[in-house]
């Protein structure tokens, strides 16, 4: 069994605290989208709450990337395209068949790549697209004073409404395939308690990577 520091300190902390950030974000998205719910919180104070709430994730998401930029974690999400379409048909064909014939995981994490292509590109599509769309229309949102009155022939406050509510809908299914993808590790706990302790143990990884 070798070991790999894969998650240094910032990136755990800004996961978990994203996390929580998230989970509050949707249970008082929730309040207001669902207002009149008696175990939901009060309308007024979902609003107050999840505005907060978008502020700290939007400096959350800003203080990712600046670390992606500035330190060595950015490298794991440079996509190599040699070899792109493989790699990705192998990796896709492994959770959606081989991984529930016990066939062996076509890629290991090592110091250079963490992630497999297909998380790369997911991630990726994540964090580079749908979080600054969701941010951008959180922000259009709560200041929807100054917006112009329509957009493409349309109020403009339904319109950023409804593209808020996708990207959100959006998120939480990202989030629900990834809850499920990190119970794939050698055991259920194996990518958990990596993200916890940065060390990622894997009994198939070459001690020289």
């Amino acid at each position: 069994m070798s070991q790999l520091y894969l998650y240094p300190l910032w990136v755990r902390v800004w996961h978990w605290v994203n996390a929580a950030i998230f989970l509050v974000l949707m249970y008082t998205g929730a309040s207001m989208h669902f207002n009149g719910a008696g175990w939901l919180m009060e309308f007024q104070t979902a609003i107050t709450v999840h505005n907060t709430a978008g502020i700290l994730l939007t400096v959350g998401w800003i203080g990712f990337i600046l670390g992606n930029l500035t330190t060595s974690n950015g490298r794991h999400y440079h996509v190599q395209l040699k070899g792109f379409i493989g790699r990705l048909t192998a990796q896709s064909l492994y959770y959606g068949y081989g991984i529930f014939r016990n066939a062996p995981h076509p890629f290991h994490p090592s110091a250079e790549a963490k992630l497999n292509t297909l998380q790369q590109i997911t991630y990726i599509g994540v964090m580079y697209l749908l979080m600054p769309l969701l941010v951008l229309s959180g922000w259009a949102f709560l200041f929807s004073v100054y917006l112009p009155e329509t957009l493409f022939g349309i109020g403009s406050v339904w319109v950023v409404a409804i593209a808020h509510l996708t990207l959100a809908y959006l998120l939480v299914l990202f989030l629900l395939v990834h809850l499920y993808v990190i119970t794939t590790g050698e055991t259920p706990m194996t990518n958990m308690k990596a993200m916890l302790s940065g060390w990622h143990r894997d009994s198939h990884q070459d001690t020289e990577a």
